[in-house]
């Protein structure tokens, strides 16, 4: 049997607050690694919805890379990025953020704006990479 072949793995690290649902932050399976939608929440819980929204990108976007290097990846490996915005005018904000953390890395990404977020978050994350 390869890695390939065996059964999903489901993390929810300690470098994140716990999942508030029933669900993993992280599921690595088939050589890939799927990150669940990342709001801004500190691993200590605290949510920031009344923080401005660059403060709320880079917390979600941490929140992703915490996901990928518990499941042994990384942004480098990253395959595709969904973004769910509560306004498009946001969208400029965002790209600037994401550009930064991002880096060389380039998925491919939908950027989508919603109306609101649970909790009254801004941004929400989730992610496709290679294990």
């Amino acid at each position: 049997m390869t890695d390939r072949d065996s059964a999903p793995r489901y993390l929810s690290p300690a470098a994140l607050s716990q999942p508030g649902g029933h669900y993993s932050h992280a599921c690595v399976a088939n050589g890939m690694v799927y990150v669940s939608g990342q709001l801004p929440i500190r691993p200590d819980g605290a949510l920031l919805a009344d923080a401005p929204f660059d403060t709320q990108a880079r917390q979600a976007l941490a929140n992703v890379a915490a996901a990928l290097a518990a499941a042994g990846s990384g942004i480098e490996r990253l395959v595709q990025v969904r973004v769910y915005v509560d306004s498009v005018d946001h969208w400029p904000a965002f790209n600037a953020v994401y550009a930064e953390w991002a880096g060389a890395a380039r998925p491919a990404r939908a950027v989508v704006p919603t109306g609101p977020l649970h909790h009254g978050f801004k941004v929400e994350v989730e992610a496709v990479a290679l294990a």
